[in-house]
């Protein structure tokens, strides 16, 4: 199974199929409104305005599992975004990312690689000072909090995870090196 074997709800709650990506780049990203790290919509805002027409794709799923940091609807979230971060890409249908009600899509991410890449200790601290106060990460694998990304290649892939902590504009060369 790959990434593209997937459909997931767009905020209307139509089907978007992953098999119409095939070929692209593709950034997936658990995201909250009220969340520390939600300036980060700025930064993948630049990468998808950089690069999109050279085959990236960002699918944005916000998450109310940590903290209760996304509780507006689909279309709030929305909204929001793009008043506040002027985002053109698209936010899809709130997912669960952990446990029983946890999307088909995550299951299938967290079984590609179960760690985020942490590069530098106070990043590392800074996460265990998050996976502390996350009370939906139980086993392996799973979601530790809100803007934790998966960079997938046009092979269908997931080549890295990077943890919450990242700024997505440290992704830039990884992704200039699938794009090619």
């Amino acid at each position: 199974m790959s990434v593209y074997d997937f459909k997931v709800k767009k905020r209307d709650w139509s089907d978007l199929d992953l098999g119409s990506l095939k070929w692209k780049v593709i950034i997936i990203v658990n995201t909250a409104t009220w969340c520390g790290f939600t300036p980060q919509y700025e930064w993948l805002e630049n990468l998808y305005k950089k690069y999109h027409d050279k085959w990236l794709e960002i699918l944005d799923f916000p998450c109310n599992q940590f903290g209760h940091q996304a509780p507006w609807t689909d279309d709030e979230i929305h909204q929001f975004c793009t008043a506040k971060y002027d985002t053109s890409f698209d936010q899809l249908a709130k997912i669960e990312v952990n446990w029983e009600n946890e999307d088909p899509l995550y299951t299938h991410l967290k079984s590609q690689i179960q760690k985020d890449e942490i590069k530098w200790l106070k990043d590392k601290a800074a996460m265990f000072a998050v996976k502390k106060i996350s009370n939906t990460c139980k086993k392996n694998g799973d979601i530790v909090w809100n803007f934790t990304k998966f960079l997938v290649n046009k092979d269908w892939n997931v080549v890295n995870r990077y943890s919450p902590i990242f700024n997505p504009a440290n992704m830039e060369n990884d992704i200039l090196n699938l794009l090619k």
